[in-house]
């Protein structure tokens, strides 16, 4: 069932993306998991064929595209694998703040360098004591003369180790009452005297995308680099999560689709007492259940992105959407990868990645047990 946000310019573009990935990304992707990044070649390749942002301006370097497009590289992305996701985050997640928050001057200095790769971004509000509870976060920015010192570390950042430009969620006001009231988004490029990476984090899945911490010992970031007004970061944190979840959402479900497309072909070809798995009752019905499981999720998700596009307010249908769809894709893996048998829990078939993929999906972007705290607050029971 064709959603009805896609029209013939998105298919036009998800057949040029196939493309595309078919010569430069499904032949590396094992290399890139096994080196544990993304190499920065590959998004100079992104941006000059304009996939990077394409949502922008023309004055930026985008085509004033729609949110579809954006649904259509994500989709495409995870299909080669999950571990691409910082790239949708530089796409959907970080680079809107930029245009949202930024001044004409930020914007004009900063947007067209994320279109082409010459940046890659990353956002970094997670800290050792403070997860999905931004309002506790203990990272300070100072202000002295023209420029913040900035203090404090961040953990778990996607992006972290090729991050040209990281958004830091940091206090401006750390006595400020209530907490939230003290938050502030400091844009710190990577050459920051003060800013440093820590260790690059193994991973149980995801080993393609780099993640680290950062490290701010009197980091020194000019005013000029705060986003938007002091003292309203928490505010523009929540008008934003909204589309980092839809982002998560969508790739969850890609992966549930892949990895049935996989399994189905599998289960025709693996032959087990003279016949093929597939023709055990079995195996039909796990199938059957999980398609439609996944159908049903596919609704779901398309008619929330629809209405997402229409610009409504969708932040209770994201939180279920996300923790919905996460939780699915943990089942399917697990469901998947039983059908393949001890194949699948062999490093050279692509379900035993996808099985390690999944389950940290129920936990960035706000954890899922966040997201029926949302919902529940939606439904008026707090």
């Amino acid at each position: 069932m064709k959603a009805s946000y896609i029209t013939e310019e998105h298919d036009i573009l998800r057949q040029s993306l196939q493309n595309f990935l078919k010569k430069e990304a499904y032949p590396y992707f094992d290399e890139w998991e096994k080196k544990e990044e993304i190499p920065r070649s590959f998004w100079r390749k992104l941006g000059a064929q304009g996939y990077l942002c394409p949502w922008l301006e023309e004055e930026y370097g985008g085509v004033n595209a729609d949110f579809g497009y954006s649904v259509v590289i994500d989709e495409e992305l995870e299909k080669v694998g999950t571990g691409t996701i910082g790239i949708g985050l530089h796409n959907d997640i970080v680079v809107p703040y930029f245009h949202t928050y930024g001044t004409d001057e930020q914007k004009r200095t900063w947007l067209p360098k994320c279109t082409t790769g010459e940046w890659i971004t990353a956002i970094a509000m997670t800290e050792p004591g403070a997860g999905s509870d931004l309002a506790s976060i203990r990272t300070t920015a100072i202000k002295q003369g023209d420029h913040y010192i900035l203090n404090g570390e961040k953990t778990f950042i996607t992006n972290g180790i090729h991050a040209d430009a990281v958004i830091v969620v940091c206090k401006t006001d750390p006595k400020a009452e209530p907490a939230h009231k003290g938050i502030s988004l400091l844009v710190v490029e990577k050459d920051t005297p003060g800013f440093s990476r820590g260790k690059k984090l193994a991973k149980v899945g995801l080993h393609s995308q780099d993640t680290s911490e950062l490290i701010f010992e009197d980091a020194k970031v000019p005013a000029a680099h705060l986003l938007g007004n002091e003292g309203e970061g928490f505010y523009y944190l929540m008008n934003q999560l909204q589309q980092e979840r839809l982002i998560v959402g969508i790739g969850a479900i890609a992966s549930c689709e892949r990895m049935l497309e996989l399994t189905i072909s599998y289960v025709k070809d693996r032959q087990a007492f003279g016949q093929s798995i597939a023709s055990f009752q079995n195996t039909q019905f796990k199938l059957a259940e999980l398609t439609t499981e996944v159908e049903v999720g596919r609704v779901f998700l398309d008619r929330t992105i629809q209405a997402h596009m229409d610009g409504e307010d969708v932040v209770k249908e994201v939180s279920m959407s996300k923790w919905w769809t996460t939780d699915l894709v943990k089942k399917v893996a697990m469901e998947c990868m039983q059908l393949h048998g001890g194949y699948g829990y062999m490093e050279e078939y692509e379900m035993a990645r996808r099985f390690r993929d999944a389950p940290v999906t129920a936990i960035y972007a706000g954890s899922n047990e966040i997201m029926k705290s949302i919902i529940a607050k939606k439904l008026g029971l707090t």
